[in-house]
Order: structure tokens, then C-alpha cells, then sequence
């Protein structure tokens, strides 16, 4: 399989996975998939993250053209982020693990798995 990255200056995988690595990102791009969320609904959503966290997550996954931000002229400020197009590209391979986690827990007791924390 390494042969098929020789053509490229940098292995297509090794490029996802530096694009959407990261502690929150996979599940920010996650929870964004049905529709557009506010700030304060991400955080909701993943209660271990702190706010500082999650703005670097996003101000990442906004560089790299997966996620955007919308700010609505009013006041108090309200902010919404979604997916881009080319963040919805990557919904089937979310999908697939999301799929893929189901299978695992169904063949392997959770109680005897060793996640990181």
C-alpha cells in the first residue's frame, strides 16, 4: 500500500490524519453532521472539553476547510458552525466508523477494553 503514496509529496492518509486528528475533532465533526450547531450546543455536547480546547479545535478544523463559521449581526453575538463541503465529504468515512465501533462493542465487552482516557 506504501507504493500508492509514492506519487504524492505527502501519503493522502498520513494527510487525513493530520488534518482531523486531535482529541475533539472527529466527534466536533460528528455532532455537526445533521445541522449546524452554536458554540454553546457543541459544549453541551462534549462536557470534557474545555472552552479553550474546543475553540482551537474548531479555529482547526476551519483552516482546513472542514468546518464554518457563521456570525449573525445581533446582539448578544450569536455564532454557528457547520459543515462545509468539503467537511461533508467526510461523512461516509464517519459513518463507517461510527459502524465499525457498533461491531466492536457488540463482539468485545467494553469492561475488558483498555481506552485512553
Amino acid at each position: 500500500m506504501n507504493e500508492r503514496c509514492n506519487k504524492y509529496e505527502m501519503c493522502p492518509i498520513n494527510l487525513v490524519h493530520k488534518i482531523i486528528s486531535g482529541k475533539w475533532k472527529i466527534l466536533i465533526l460528528w455532532y455537526l453532521m445533521p445541522n449546524p450547531l452554536r458554540f454553546s450546543d457543541l459544549r453541551r455536547k462534549l462536557p470534557d472539553v474545555t472552552q479553550k480546547m474546543l475553540t482551537q479545535q474548531l479555529r482547526s478544523l476551519e483552516s482546513h476547510n472542514l468546518v464554518y463559521r457563521k456570525v449573525y449581526p445581533v446582539v448578544p453575538p450569536k455564532v454557528e458552525y457547520g459543515l462545509t463541503e468539503c467537511g461533508e465529504k467526510l461523512i461516509p468515512v464517519l459513518e463507517s466508523m461510527y459502524s465499525y465501533g457498533v461491531d466492536y462493542l457488540q463482539e468485545n465487552s467494553l469492561d475488558s477494553l483498555k481506552l485512553d482516557k
